[in-house]
């Protein structure tokens, strides 16, 4: 029945909740057959990164969206996002008038996929493990706002925060709040490898080869108690080195399902109607963006005219069309723009691309040309379009005259623990939101142990306007600190948004649920699936 779906968001204070029907998630069998799921998501464990499913190490969206099926947190993200609701927790709620103490009670029962009770230590310990490791991949910084974690009784847990922060149940939805076994992770050290072990809807085990989970096989957990409702016995995650293989195995019906990252020609491919008549697309509303991050230390890009110049070169009309077609969009600020709070600051601020005003900030400035730069860009994180949009970002700054760039591209395993240690001027990244809040888009940027590791500071941002727009939990409040924090990023330039993205997935037609299967912060949600029926 090949045809497009589109989930549909509306935007009401954040983004609402995305509502589509075919083959409703609740209809449809589960013939015990397991549901096969491919991405081209990698996961390596290497010397810099030996615990790569740790919950206090894993920071980027695809080990997440392991952690997320076998991690119970005490909030979860409902369907179709929205306020964050109770899960391994029975309520939730700030006790006081000034959002600085919030507490939890468990349910009742709660056990680990090991049998073993789920208590209100263990979500201490969990917490206080992530806090104390403090990985360098800036995974802890989403716990930044807690002062102490109290426990009173088995199930009551009560988080005294040293600042207002009306996100704080947002965060704790994530898999940096994961609550672990203290039997199976040591306190003070990371658990090296790709076990998993913890009370959410799936256990996991693992295929592995070189160091690389190539296979994670979810199985559906007799002993989880929460929200969530599980519509499969079992779901398989198979990692490919690239998207054409991904393809090919979709095609052959060696997978179900073919998550991210999709390239452009895939998408349109399965758009046209006359691809497959048993494969669908659908289409969904994400809040991934991608941007330049500079290393403000960095003697090529020290000065802020530097970067300045390059964010009044740079055509993001040009990559969004040229590159990704219809499923990029250009972006004028980290917030994207179905968020509240969203600023066009760089737009404000330097409007089209010129490469004339570009000249006069640079000569205002001293600054000899052309300056000589090497962009940094990951090859299989982010999809197979990377090396294009970093192939046309270096000729529209070579093309002005003012830049001599080279780009240069690395793996994931290698790429990120180099970036975390400064060792890029300029590189390329992407971000999936942590929760859909601006704040999210903001505050691992620009806060203290950000997780790029980024060495700008800026006194007002982190002292004044962050603060203020936690203690707001009306979000739409919020509003004026988070544009001031826009515009001076537009003005200081320590990150260059320049797109942001939709997600799809395409599915064999006897595959239900799948329009809830990825939510607006890329969270794969493999509970929804199930196996009907081919039409």
């Amino acid at each position: 029945m090949n045809r497009k779906i589109l989930v549909l968001a509306a935007v009401t204070g954040l983004l609402a909740p995305a509502l589509a029907a075919c083959g409703g998630s609740d209809s449809g069998g589960d013939d015990g057959k397991a549901i096969v799921v491919g991405t081209t998501d990698r996961f390596s464990a290497s010397a810099d990164a030996p615990a790569p499913l740790d919950p206090a190490y894993a920071y980027d969206v695809g080990t997440w969206n392991i952690l997320r099926q076998t991690l119970q947190t005490l909030m979860a993200l409902p369907r179709g996002d929205g306020e964050p609701e109770p899960e391994a927790a029975e309520k939730c709620g700030f006790s006081d008038n000034g959002n600085e103490r919030y507490a939890c009670t468990l349910r009742k029962g709660l056990k680990f996929a090991d049998g073993s009770a789920v208590t209100a230590e263990d979500v201490k310990y969990s917490i206080d493990r992530v806090r104390a490791i403090k990985s360098d991949s800036g995974v802890a910084g989403l716990l930044s706002s807690i002062d102490t974690v109290e426990t009173k009784g088995d199930r009551e847990v009560i988080f005294h925060l040293n600042t207002a922060d009306a996100t704080f149940p947002y965060k704790l939805a994530t898999p940096a709040a994961g609550i672990v076994n203290p039997k199976d992770y040591s306190k003070n050290k990371l658990r090296d490898g790709f076990h998993v072990d913890g009370s959410g809807p799936y256990t996991v085990e693992v295929e592995t080869k070189n160091n690389e989970l190539v296979k994670a096989v979810f199985t559906k957990n007799p002993e989880y108690q929460g929200e969530l409702t599980p519509k499969n016995e079992k779901v398989e995650m198979e990692s490919f080195s690239s998207a054409d293989a991904m393809g090919a195995a979709l095609d052959k019906g060696d997978i179900d399902i073919m998550t991210r990252t999709m390239s452009p020609e895939q998408i349109e491919k399965y758009s046209n109607g006359g691809a497959r008549s048993d494969i669908e697309l659908i289409e969904m509303p994400g809040l991934e963006i991608r941007y330049l991050g500079f290393n403000t230390d960095a003697p090529q890009v020290r000065s802020k005219a530097v970067r300045q110049a390059m964010a009044q070169i740079v055509d993001r009309g040009e990559i969004a069309s040229e590159v990704y077609g219809t499923a990029a969009e250009p972006l004028y600020s980290l917030v994207p723009a179905t968020i509240t709070g969203h600023a066009n600051s760089f737009f404000n601020k330097y409007g089209d691309p010129s490469t004339a005003k570009a000249r006069s900030i640079l000569a205002r400035a001293n600054i000899t040309t052309p300056v000589k730069l090497t962009l940094d860009y990951t090859t299989d994180h982010y999809g197979p379009a990377t090396k294009k949009e970093f192939e046309l970002l270096q000729k529209q700054l070579n093309d002005s005259g003012l830049f001599d760039v080279d780009i240069k591209g690395e793996k994931w395993a290698t790429f990120r623990p180099n970036e975390s240690k400064g060792k890029y001027a300029v590189y390329g990244m992407g971000w999936f939101p942590d929760f859909p809040d601006p704040d999210n888009f903001l505050a691992p940027f620009l806060d203290k142990d950000n997780f790029l590791g980024s060495p700008y500071a800026n006194s007002t941002i982190r002292k004044e306007l962050i603060p203020d727009s936690r203690r707001e939990a009306d979000r739409l409040a919020a509003s004026g600190s988070l544009q001031e924090i826009q515009n001076i990023v537009a003005d200081d330039v320590p990150v260059l948004p320049l797109w942001q993205g939709k997600q799809y997935i395409a599915a064999r037609d006897d595959i239900t649920g799948t329009e809830w299967a990825l939510n607006s912060s890329s969270t794969l949600q493999l509970w929804e699936l199930s196996r009907g029926m081919s039409g």
